[in-house]
């Protein structure tokens, strides 16, 4: 059992002690003087009681964790108790004013003021103020609404506790129908108490949003990188805590590892202004109208899964064209990779919404994994020595290095370089340069069935 636990279970026992007690000494007194402000108190010193018995079943019960039927946990029952706490406190009310009533109308009012009288309604008011003080701390550190409720029962106590003594100090003077009123009024103040008491349960038992906690939870995700708007929201509080079904929009050209990233960072952030609350964070991809021609064409491949590339546009004038590489799966026929592309095509027409000339070239994706082995020593330095001669007939290729050589299992060449370039070359530059430099060693090397050149500033780190 955790210590906000124990500390719950722990005050909400000794208030029903409390509540007992008060409840003896009230209905004692009550009958011994004839006073309708006392029995009244008594009354609704007898209802605390009930109330506190019920707070008390219901934070031992409320801890319990989710399960396959109560898959928001077991909360709520701390509401149902402070319903029911309700519920009593306006039958009291009614039983209060209607004996109250009866007297005033009767005129039978004998009363008498003894010192236990008074002595009883300090009592009280001293038992109320140590409860409602210990009730309404606990209450607030562990966010407990039954426990809330109990406090706000001991604290109108207070209140008719203090009426019904100055109800007995006009008795005493003389003035005996002041009984009754103080009854009448100690019955209003309930009621007010347990209005606001009652609204504040049902909104939670009706899944009302607190206050201000949807704007405070937008506020939040909108500050989080890449969210663009918030979508939904629902919001369902459960005792203490709340749990929120969150949806937002994200640009469709975002890669799902990053539309992951922005959902925990949304959770994190909401987590960490709220303890107490249980998130689940959605993304919606949504089309923004900062697109580039490029992203939409990628977002379009991906979404066929086929990775478009090498992509060329040409949207001005009557004759409008898109071309670009795409990579299918090698093992394909040419009939069904020719149907999987024009798939791809349909959606793009769609997409660019007109008549537009669109052309894709098919590269074979290979699934296989091919196993090489180092190129014999004495065989190396030659073709090492032909891949440097090739490049020194290229200018803007200013280093070659790392040149590694394999051999595959059909005795054909894997080769791997690095090639340095200024720092201020432009990466359009680069690719045409070491595609050069690719087209030279396979003809200076016809048996190589591979080149992988990777580029990189003069002198930098590998």
């Amino acid at each position: 059992m955790s210590n906000h636990q124990q500390k719950k279970e722990s005050v909400a026992l000794s208030s029903v002690s409390a509540s007992l007690l008060l409840t003896v000494m009230k209905i004692v007194v009550g009958l011994m003087t004839g006073s309708i402000g006392i029995l009244s108190e008594a009354a609704h010193s007898a209802m605390d009681f009930g109330a506190a018995a019920l707070t008390w079943f219901a934070v031992r019960v409320s801890h319990k964790p989710a399960d396959s039927k109560h898959h928001y946990g077991h909360t709520k029952i701390e509401s149902v108790s402070a319903l029911i706490e309700t519920g009593l406190l306006f039958i009291t009310c009614f039983w209060i004013i209607y004996e109250a009533t009866e007297r005033l109308i009767s005129g039978h009012s004998a009363i008498k003021v003894e010192w236990y009288a008074i002595a009883v309604i300090v009592i009280s008011i001293v038992v109320d103020i140590s409860r409602s003080r210990a009730l309404k701390k606990i209450a607030r550190e562990t966010r407990s609404q039954a426990l809330e409720a109990d406090a706000l029962h001991f604290s109108s106590d207070i209140i008719s506790s203090a009426v019904v003594l100055v109800g007995l100090g006009f008795v005493a003077i003389g003035i005996p129908w002041a009984d009754a009123v103080a009854g009448m009024l100690v019955a209003v103040l309930v009621a007010r108490a347990a209005w606001e008491l009652g609204k504040k349960t049902i909104d939670v038992l009706v899944d009302a949003a607190p206050e201000g906690l949807s704007e405070q939870i937008e506020d939040i995700a909108s500050t989080v990188p890449g969210v663009v708007a918030i979508e939904k929201m629902r919001i369902k509080p459960a005792g203490p805590f709340v749990f929120v079904d969150l949806t937002i929009t994200v640009a469709r050209t975002l890669p799902h590892e990053k539309v992951r990233t922005i959902c925990s960072e949304v959770e994190r952030r909401v987590k960490e202004e709220l303890p107490d609350s249980d998130i689940t964070v959605n993304a919606r991809p949504i089309v923004l109208d900062s697109e580039t021609i490029t992203e939409r064409i990628h977002v379009i491949g991906l979404n066929h899964n086929l990775h478009a590339h090498n992509i060329s546009t040409n949207l001005s004038g009557d004759k409008k064209q898109i071309t670009f590489d795409v990579e299918v799966d090698s093992r394909l026929t040419i009939r069904d990779a020719h149907n999987t592309v024009s798939e791809l095509e349909k959606e793009l027409h769609r997409e660019f919404n007109g008549e537009i000339d669109i052309c894709i070239h098919l590269d074979p994706l290979s699934h296989e994994e091919r196993s090489a082995r180092p190129i014999a020593p004495e065989k190396e330095g030659a073709l090492v020595d032909a891949i440097r001669q090739a490049a020194e007939t290229i200018p803007g290729i200013v280093d070659v290095h790392d040149i590694r050589i394999l051999v595959t299992e059909h005795e054909k060449l894997c080769i791997t370089l690095h090639c340095g370039f200024n720092d201020d070359t432009l990466l359009e530059n680069v690719h045409s340069l070491t595609s050069r430099l690719e087209g030279l060693i396979y003809h200076s090397l016809p048996e190589t069935s591979r080149i992988v050149v990777h580029a990189e500033p003069l002198y930098a780190e590998d």
